[in-house]
């Protein structure tokens, strides 16, 4: 089968690798009909994330067919559309009945995690080592563990571009609303206008938000939140946020600010020396800006990839102006029903992300384009 593989900084190639075939009772063999890059996919493209492997098969949004199912397979079976969690969980395990599926204790027993982060939390496909090794959506065939809780049979007059997203992206942007606990009448502030925070204004609209106020610095992502959810935008090129957030705001600040944005992309010269320097891993300007923003009592939800250490973290602004601020990976399956249904009834339209359309076998130029932010890309899809 056709894959897309890593093999370096930068270094993404579309191979022939073998067909994956089931590895136990409550495994489904998939066949891939559409995939995505997210913007985390380019922290594993520039080798930031720990323990990638060259020959690691990357992806973790995809849809498709599914093929064959193990012996003890309930829920799903041969010729069943399907949209596959990018978070591998075993529906089981105490954290997965809570309904915390991403901290899932049986999926991705790491020593390493374990050490790094006091836990292991769930597997996660096409994405490291770290969260599990496990071959990801980019390829032509995918082996599902635990099928029964991994696989959404979608019904047939659903797209797959319309369905994609419940994979990561659309349950993402809903669950940095359920941290934040956005409602009606309140203000929010978006910082990053990517596929994630894009999607977390959709979720904020659907919810009611009164006021919707978006942070980035490209130009096209600030127009598509003002078109579609008439947010008022912010390119900190130009302005900086903290200030012009408390002039928006008649001095009081947001009722809630999602970080989506994620420890890459720093803009001051202290992170971006640090880093750098290997002194932090991880950059927080767009957080430190969400802390001081925000107003008194208010939240902070960050969806934004964070995996290691930083510094200037501002616990100071945090601890005395009584902060609740919340992360973390995304429950999918807490989530993805009930948005299918939303998605059904036309009340939300996750295709608007949607930019540019090309194969698998594009997949190393679709990177490389993803990457640049040219061509007023936000989100490209990949068909086998």
């Amino acid at each position: 089968m056709k894959a897309l593989v890593y093999h370096g900084n930068e270094d993404v190639r579309v191979e022939e690798r073998p067909k994956p075939v089931l590895g136990g009772p409550g495994d489904a063999l998939v066949r891939v009909t559409m995939t995505t890059i997210c913007g985390s996919d380019l922290h594993l493209y520039h080798g930031e994330i720990p323990d990638l492997r060259d020959g690691d098969i990357l992806g973790h949004e995809f849809v498709g067919v599914v093929e064959e199912v193990g012996s003890e397979v309930r829920n799903v079976r041969p010729g069943d559309r399907v949209v596959v969690s990018a978070v591998i969980a075993c529906g089981a395990c105490w954290y997965c009945q809570q309904g915390l599926f991403s901290l899932c204790d049986t999926t991705n027993p790491n020593p390493v995690m374990q050490e790094l982060y006091g836990h292991s939390t769930a597997g996660i496909f096409g994405y490291s080592h770290l969260v599990g090794g496990y071959d990801g959506g980019q390829a032509e065939y995918v082996r599902v563990p635990y099928a029964d809780v991994n696989c959404l049979v979608v019904p047939n007059v659903l797209s797959d571009e319309q369905v994609l997203f419940l994979s990561d992206i659309l349950c993402t942007g809903w669950h940095a609303t359920e941290m934040g606990e956005v409602r009606a009448g309140q203000t929010l502030a978006v910082f990053g206008c990517g596929p994630v925070g894009l999607m977390a204004m959709e979720a904020a609209r659907v919810r009611g938000v009164e006021r919707i106020i978006a942070i980035d610095q490209v130009p096209f992502r600030l127009s598509v939140a003002r078109e579609r959810f008439g947010a008022e935008a912010i390119n900190f090129h130009e302005d900086e946020p903290v200030k012009t957030l408390r002039e928006l705001t008649q001095g009081r600040g947001p009722d809630v600010c999602i970080e989506a944005v994620g420890f890459r992309y720093s803009r001051s010269l202290r992170h971006t020396v640090q880093k750098k320097m290997k002194l932090e891993t991880d950059a927080i300007d767009a957080l430190s800006d969400a802390i001081r923003s925000v107003r008194k009592g208010g939240t902070v939800s960050i969806v934004g990839d964070f995996i290691g250490f930083a510094n200037q973290f501002p616990v100071g602004a945090m601890m005395e102006k009584g902060l609740t601020v919340r992360g973390g990976q995304v429950h999918v399956q807490r989530y993805w029903r009930d948005l299918l249904e939303r998605i059904r009834v036309g009340e939300i339209d996750p295709t608007f992300v949607i930019t540019h359309r090309m194969r698998l076998d594009q997949a190393e130029e679709a990177y490389q384009l993803f990457d640049s932010k040219a061509d007023n890309v936000l989100k490209v899809v990949l068909t086998p």
